[in-house]
């Protein structure tokens, strides 16, 4: 039971993380100080979810691609294994399920890079208030 605990708060923490956006260490930036810069990150990111910019908008659209391509893959490889000992059919089938559950688990546990709108909106917010964004990381 520990360990079934364990392993969702751990999936749940690698879900949180995603790309944030690097700024330079620009006079503004070091005058504030670290600590301030990542507030004013976090208030740009909710200013940008508020006016609808949607972080995690093409999430839905890559896990389905990644199930779709991992499952092809896993039916290729599993026709051939079956093939070899003569069972090309139940080979197919278990190498698709396995493709299948091997692409939404890649997917769960990648992050997906925010949408061009979100990012946008975020640096223009953090250049207004004094930063130079860099890019995202």
């Amino acid at each position: 039971m520990r360990k079934a605990v364990l392993l969702m708060l751990v999936v749940s923490l690698v879900g949180c993380a995603g790309p944030k956006p690097v700024l330079y260490p620009n006079a503004h930036y070091k005058q504030v100080g670290s600590d301030a810069a990542e507030a004013d990150i976090a208030a740009c990111r909710e200013m940008a979810e508020k006016a609808g910019a949607e972080q995690g908008k093409g999430r839905a659209v890559d896990t389905a691609k990644n199930a779709a391509i991992s499952g092809g893959i896993g039916a290729a490889a599993g026709a051939v294994g079956g093939a070899i000992v003569g069972a090309a059919g139940s080979g197919s089938a278990v190498g698709a399920a396995s493709g299948v559950v091997w692409g939404l688990l890649g997917s769960w546990f990648r992050t997906s890079d925010p949408g061009e709108a979100y990012k946008h909106f975020v640096n223009r917010c953090l250049a207004e208030r004094g930063y130079e964004p860099m890019g995202w990381n």
